[in-house]
């Protein structure tokens, strides 16, 4: 293993012991909040240190076959030579595993997110499939455990939306579904389509990492706020009270509504919520654009613009154009069953990312 990396593990292994310690310490265990601290970067650590303990085992093992390949006995010469045979592989692996363990943490990787799902080209067509995108990550978040709250909807009259804007509320949420930014396109034969032609439609995916006060800074003076009447479904009372809310932030021209709940002052706080989760965005985006000048084959929170991914009905096809990967399970990843298709673009990630610290 290379000098730096074994360098860092072991100070890593180090850091870890000394958590260790200070959870067993009443003077941190009367300290709900620095213990709260100590037990999540305690687990942060965990599996980096229970591998390099993996390769320091399987290292010490491997030293101990080589001694023994020119022993006198040749029947345990072969046993060693046997031992080597799948030990070598095993240190491989494990030093791959420990290199992308230490790849730098996104910092937003343990958030929950607001997604944002429009409709594209393709009229009615498009709003369906919005509404099939929204029913397939709300799927997905059931599947994991995570909640899910909508924020603003505007549905079409034939079950779709051309918007639907949520929070999927759990710890990971976003470096589970971060890699969802783009521009999603569906082929397929529409119910409105008598002749049987297939249609090319698109929705736009947008997933923002769910911000906090401290991730971000709001000035009152920075906002305008207006309020209006609710409009669409709801119920009689969209239409009875002011209850909608409009917020533009001045600095950024970033306008965000809220309609669907009753009360203007709980709109106003989901709308909030909504502006702040963008501010973060702008400044992920401004990061991910000097990054990708200075490498190519960025799989992560990309280009929103970019067609990454089409749905094909009649082959029940999914194939993701960034890492060029095809699935014939179409109808089960529109059932929430995304994790094939998710922990290849980490892999891809992952791999591009230490392309780079390597070259």
């Amino acid at each position: 293993m290379l000098m730096d990396l074994s360098k860092k593990l072991k100070e890593v292994e180090e850091t870890y012991k000394e958590i260790e310690k200070k959870l067993a310490d009443p003077q941190y265990i009367s300290d709900p909040k620095e213990l709260q601290k100590l037990a999540k970067k305690h687990a942060t650590l965990e599996e980096i240190v229970q591998t390099y303990r993996q390769y320091k085992e399987v290292v010490d093992r491997i030293s101990e076959a080589r001694s023994l390949l020119h022993a006198s006995d040749k029947e345990l010469a072969e046993m060693a030579q046997e031992e080597l045979r799948e030990l070598e592989p095993e240190e491989e692996r494990l030093t791959e595993r420990l290199k992308v363990l230490l790849l730098p943490k996104d910092p937003n990787d343990d958030k929950s997110v607001i997604m944002e799902i429009r409709a594209g080209a393709g009229g009615d067509e498009a709003a369906l499939f919005a509404g099939d995108l929204y029913r397939m990550y709300t799927r997905f978040a059931e599947r994991k455990g995570w909640n899910t709250e909508i924020m603003t909807m505007h549905e079409t009259g034939i079950g779709g939306y051309k918007e639907v804007v949520f929070r999927i509320d759990g710890v990971g949420a976003y470096s589970q579904l971060k890699y969802e930014s783009g521009v999603h396109r569906v082929q397929r034969v529409p119910v409105t389509e008598s002749s049987g032609r297939i249609h090319t439609s698109t929705a736009t995916v947008a997933v923002l990492p769910e911000a906090e006060d401290v991730d971000v800074e709001i000035r009152e003076e920075d906002l305008k706020i207006d309020t209006y009447r609710a409009s669409g479904a709801g119920g009689q009372h969209v239409n009875m009270t002011d209850s909608a809310v409009r917020i533009t932030h001045l600095p950024t021209g970033i306008v965000v509504t809220c309609q669907d709940e009753r009360s203007q002052i709980k709109n106003r706080a989901k709308a909030i919520r909504l502006l702040r989760a963008k501010l973060l965005d702008n400044e992920i985006q401004k990061q991910t654009a000097e990054l990708a000048a200075e490498r190519k084959g960025q799989i992560g929170t990309g280009d929103r613009s970019e067609r990454i991914r089409t749905y094909n009905f009649p082959q029940n096809r999914v194939t993701d154009h960034r890492i060029g990967l095809t699935l014939y399970k179409l109808d089960q990843m529109l059932d929430g069953d995304l994790d094939e298709m998710i922990s290849a673009l980490i892999i891809a990630d992952q791999s591009e990312k230490l392309k780079a610290l390597e070259s």
